[in-house]
């Protein structure tokens, strides 16, 4: 059990091994794409410090407003903001402070425990209508190999972390696989809905709403929907309050609505925004030698090896299996795009991978960007012969390396 609710909380990540991107959906955005599917929600209005954002406001009428930044973290709450202003969520029923606190949040950088040390800038602010909440609990449809085929999980204890409910209080927690094919049977939905503890009239409202999530789930392509809370009302209504949307990276071609909502490139290195548009893996780090490297695993070995000889890895730099001349051309230009570069290790074992490919892109990046800096380079398998040939007449000061120890080695020493 404790593998499934792992799985709700990574869900991408447990499916695929090399996954293309992460879609990553503001708070707004997975509303409205739930409103869309007819899932009950909370009624809401976006504002973005236009013009329209005060007639907004205006003819949004609600007893009790909550106002929340949108940024790609948790710990909102107890945030604050670059500007002084504390909290990214705040609660009024006064209609006239709404627009001055999206005001105070707008164009400010919010800092969470979850955010970078410099905060991440909020460009949208949600205002949704409060709800008086009498009751709260957990809902998720994932897919998960182990059923093969997607599942949902459901407890009555909503509203918390999930995994210490499944250690704590597994009895607390239902797990039911489901048929993609078909729509959950009624006596399916409605034996999860008294399981999570909804009376009278509020049960079959609960079964529909699992219909609807479900029909959602199937049409977008997700891997996982959380519903945390999924929560009962002092109206007896049973509204998602909050949701968690993951989807499937291959079903980009199809899902192209959903997929540029995409606002992962506000808050990400542009090196990496432009890496992942070439297919490269690439993360920074504080070093100062450059890495481009085959393999994942190989990569982070390639880091350990640099450490262990004395020096620190700019970055990591994953190529992949498929790479081409091109894809080598651009990860030369991302590398020597950060300042701190000071010296390149290439470290390629060609299996997939045509090591005369490598070399190519490498003597046709350096020429092109009239490299400046050490460049020490580690070539073998598939067609090596001939790739240390093209760097050996290419007439540039390229230094080979004959293993990974002697690569770092001399990568360290030519700083």
């Amino acid at each position: 059990m404790s593998l499934l609710i792992r799985a709700a909380k990574t869900a991408n990540q447990l499916i695929y091994k090399v996954p293309v991107r992460h879609l990553n959906l503001l708070e707004f955005q997975s509303k409205d794409l739930l409103q869309k599917y007819g899932v009950a929600i909370q009624q809401f209005k976006v504002l973005d410090n236009s013009k329209s954002d005060a007639q907004v406001v205006q003819s949004f009428d609600c007893p009790e407003y909550v106002v929340k930044a949108q940024i790609l973290a948790g710990g909102r709450g107890k945030g604050t903001f670059d500007n002084g202003f504390k909290g990214g969520v705040h609660i009024t029923t006064n209609k006239s402070e709404v627009l001055s606190l999206s005001k105070q949040m707008i164009g400010n950088r919010l800092i969470t425990k979850q955010t970078p040390k410099t905060g991440i800038m909020v460009n949208k602010v949600m205002v949704a209508r409060s709800i008086n909440i009498t009751r709260e609990t957990y809902l998720c449809i994932l897919l998960d190999r182990e059923h093969n085929g997607p599942v949902l999980i459901a407890s009555p204890a909503g509203g918390m972390d999930i995994e210490a409910v499944a250690e704590e209080t597994p009895e607390k927690l239902k797990t039911v696989p489901l048929d993609i094919a078909k729509p959950i049977p009624d006596s399916v939905l409605l034996d999860v809905a008294k399981f999570l503890e909804f009376k009278g009239d509020a049960v079959q409202r609960c079964a529909d709403e699992i219909q609807k999530l479900y029909t959602l789930f199937k049409a977008v392509d997700a891997v996982q929907i959380e519903i945390n809370p999924l929560a009962e009302t002092d109206k007896g209504e049973v509204i998602s309050v909050d949701a968690k949307l993951n989807f499937d990276d291959n079903a980009q071609f199809r899902q192209k609505d959903i997929f540029s909502l995409d606002t992962t490139e506000e808050d990400t290195d542009p090196r990496e925004v432009e890496a992942a548009k070439y297919n490269l893996n690439y993360v920074a780090m504080d070093g100062n030698i450059g890495c481009l490297v085959n393999g994942a695993g190989l990569a982070m070995a390639t880091m350990d090896i640099i450490k262990l000889s004395g020096g620190e890895p700019a970055n990591f730099l994953d190529v992949g299996g498929g790479v081409n001349e091109s894809q080598v051309a651009k990860a030369f230009e991302i590398l020597t795009s950060d300042p701190k570069v000071k010296g390149i290790l290439v470290n390629v074992f060609g299996g997939i991978v045509n090591c005369a490919t490598i070399a190519n892109g490498i003597v046709a990046a350096s020429k092109k960007l009239k490299l400046n800096v050490p460049l020490v380079v580690r070539l073998e398998g598939t067609n090596v012969t001939k790739a240390r040939e093209i760097l050996k007449n290419s007439g540039l000061p390229i230094q080979t390396a004959s293993d990974l120890d002697d690569a770092a080695q001399k990568a360290v020493a030519s700083l």
